[in-house]
């Protein structure tokens, strides 16, 4: 059976950490839903407009094994803004199911909302200060036990790779980054 994971779009995402996380999650085989905080056409952060598939509302009783949260001012402040995604990830990590993150969206959206924990978090360094110290790190991509997070757009292909291993295991992270010429860390 394969993974579904849920990647919300909102007005002003960051396109690069969107796209790829959607692009190379779907050659792993994993099914992508796209779900819009509002309308189906968002326009990212740099005006690059891209149609979801259907609207968080839409998605209110459906079970993710991931939700994947793109970065990008104000996406990750629209991200937060929205009721139906704050029911999503309360019902989603009330059931204790993982959320990976990049670049704003782990302080804008799951510090905001208290979904951290204790897990070490790799944010945009300007937004880092908004964690607390227990979640701080420097690093790229950081993997917890329920929680992926990337550090900017620069990172999102090793984000996204690192997706696909906590989902799918090494070994087919392995495969897909061979395929993609794309060196893993």
């Amino acid at each position: 059976m394969s993974k579904v994971v849920l990647v919300p779009l909102a007005e002003g995402f960051e396109e690069i950490e969107a796209i790829t996380v959607i692009d190379v999650l779907r050659r792993a085989g994993i099914d992508v839903v796209t779900a819009s905080a509002d309308d189906h056409a968002v326009r990212g952060a740099h005006g690059v407009r891209v149609a979801a598939e259907t609207t968080l509302a839409a998605c209110a009783d459906r079970d993710f094994d991931m939700i994947v949260l793109p970065g990008g001012m104000p996406g990750a402040a629209n991200l937060v803004a929205s009721k139906p995604l704050q029911a999503l990830l309360r019902r989603h990590t009330e059931a204790g199911r993982p959320l990976g993150a990049i670049c704003a969206a782990p302080a804008v959206v799951l510090h905001a909302l208290g979904y951290l924990g204790s897990e070490k978090t790799a944010c945009y360094p300007t937004f880092r200060e908004r964690l607390d110290p227990a979640n701080r790190t420097e690093e790229r991509v950081c993997v917890g036990e329920k929680l992926v997070t990337g550090a900017a757009p620069g990172a999102a292909m090793e984000f996204a790779l690192a997706l696909v291993a906590f989902l799918l295991g090494e070994a087919k992270a392995d495969e897909l980054a061979a395929a993609m010429l794309v060196k893993r860390a």
